[in-house]
């Protein structure tokens, strides 16, 4: 898989309506995950949106979640670049520079879900998320 930049929006608690709303409107494939399966299906929240991708037979791809429980939900400041792949070298390199002078969220290191993913924001004030893929 070659590497992709794409944005990534966040939902109030209703991104699988709103991600199915945008498979209906660009068609494509949709995929997507919900907290509980990568935590404890019991809590609150679990059927919520942990990750969600849309990918279009025009080459468009869509990213999304629900916001996680406890975190604000800042609307017209919801989108974040996603830059994703299995070019580990690259995606490293991309995440030391960006992250440098900015303020890292998440570290860039393995996840529960496999990947390796860091949250950063740019000395700029842009939010980038970086998925290294099954490192």
């Amino acid at each position: 898989m070659a590497s992709r930049l794409n944005p990534y929006v966040s939902f109030p608690g209703n991104a699988r309506e709103a991600m199915e709303f945008y498979q209906r409107v660009f068609g494509g494939n949709l995929a997507m995950s919900t907290f509980g399966e990568f935590g404890t299906p019991d809590m609150p929240g679990s059927d919520k949106i942990m990750h969600a991708m849309l990918e279009t037979d025009d080459g468009f791809t869509l990213m999304g979640a629900d916001n996680p429980p406890g975190e604000e939900y800042r609307p017209g400041n919801n989108m974040t670049v996603s830059l994703s792949g299995d070019d580990a070298d690259t995606l490293r390199a991309c995440w030391k520079q960006l992250s440098d002078g900015g303020q890292v969220a998440v570290p860039l290191e393995k996840q529960m879900w496999g990947d390796e993913f860091g949250m950063c924001i740019d000395r700029f004030g842009t939010p980038w998320m970086v998925n290294i893929a099954g490192s």
